[in-house]
């Protein structure tokens, strides 16, 4: 087993490596969401992200509550003054850890919102896009024009029936062996915005879609009436004509000749 430190030497060389590639804003979001949500302690556990044995959280100007109760601190023992009360400033630190996940939350929502009525002007457009997420519910996926996240659900990958391969972090279709995975670069299109649910989905541009010409895969995938309309030969059946009014069908001759 790696130890946390050769860890985190190890993925900040990785994204060092990566520095202006296409998978580095990808590799280093998922990193960020991989680890633990940073609190609040009076308990040292150094900084794994920098690799630092010693950290505090310090800034100047102040821009939270935590900086101010450190800021304070230290002019007090600058000033000759007594060691504080752990237990007083755990319980301070535990609820600036809950209000602060608070405030991320309603931030990320905010923004998801005001994202999500953005680009309800802009359904039926395509974008250029890199998958940022891959799960058994769908593609994720962010627009290089602004960096806005959405989703292509499973239910709207139709050129194939796709799995999501755990393992390798990707979908793999049944059919085509076509893999999404972290980092492609794909075309969407914008289906729809819900603001209620603060909900973009996108599906693949046409170019990007795979059309099936083995009518027995595409009748396993449901999809007849595209394979009538890229396979030649193939007709659909034609319309019954309609009958005059007024007219009564004529009858049917017999195929079978009566014996005298």
């Amino acid at each position: 087993m790696k130890s946390d430190d050769m860890i985190a030497k190890t993925l900040n060389e990785l994204l060092f490596k990566l520095k202006g590639q296409r998978e580095q804003e990808v590799i280093s979001t998922l990193a960020v969401r991989s680890m633990a949500k940073a609190i609040y302690s009076t308990d040292n556990i150094g900084h794994y992200g920098l690799g630092f044995p010693f950290y505090t959280h310090f800034t100047s100007p102040i821009r939270r509550y935590p900086d101010l109760m450190v800021h304070r601190l230290l002019f007090s023992y600058l000033n000759g003054g007594k060691s504080a009360s752990k237990p007083y400033y755990e319980d301070l630190c535990k609820h600036c850890s809950e209000r602060e996940n608070l405030a991320v939350q309603a931030e990320r929502a905010s923004d998801k919102y005001k994202e999500v009525e953005f680009m309800r002007d802009h359904l039926g457009e395509t974008y250029d896009a890199l998958v940022s997420g891959i799960t058994e519910w769908g593609v994720y996926c962010e627009l290089e024009e602004n960096g806005i996240e959405g989703m292509i659900p499973m239910r709207d990958l139709d050129d194939d029936f796709y799995m999501f391969d755990e393992e390798n972090y990707c979908l793999v279709g049944h059919y085509t062996k076509k893999k999404y995975q972290l980092g492609d670069k794909i075309q969407i299109k914008i289906a729809r915005a819900n603001i209620e649910r603060k909900q973009l989905d996108f599906v693949l541009s046409t170019s990007e879609k795979h059309i099936e010409t083995d009518p027995e895969k595409a009748d396993a995938l449901d999809r007849k009436k595209a394979v009538r309309a890229v396979i030649p030969g193939v007709k659909s059946k034609k319309p019954k004509k309609k009958q005059p009014k007024g007219k009564k069908p004529a009858k049917k001759k017999s195929g079978h000749k009566h014996k005298k």
